[in-house]
């Protein structure tokens, strides 16, 4: 409870209306704002060194499973060969290209 003491008493005064002090809450402000931001920039030094190092923030999955079948990446291949096809048919000059500026 005596942790407790500064706090209460802190915002008795505020509710009754104690003298305000604007030095006092402006360096308030700003020296939370300085213990914010240096927890801010701790906190992402620490996320970096983090990921750099190869590890993971949060928990790590110990067992990975297969996300995609074999029909979905032959499907997806399929689509490429068929845009290489079509692209290769303008670079031949199968197709002809119309510029409409002309």
């Amino acid at each position: 409870m005596h942790m407790l003491r500064p706090i209460i008493s802190f915002f008795s005064r505020l509710h009754r209306g104690a003298h305000l002090d604007p030095l006092r809450d402006w360096l308030a402000m700003l020296t939370l704002s300085a213990i914010l931001l240096v927890g801010i920039v701790v906190w992402n030094i620490w996320a970096f060194d983090t990921v750099a190092r190869g590890g993971v923030i949060g928990s790590s999955s110990t067992a990975t499973s297969s996300v995609f079948n074999r029909s979905s990446l032959d499907a997806i291949q399929t689509i490429f060969a068929d845009r290489a096809a079509e692209e290769a048919k303008y670079v031949t000059g199968v197709y002809r290209y119309t510029d409409p500026s002309r």
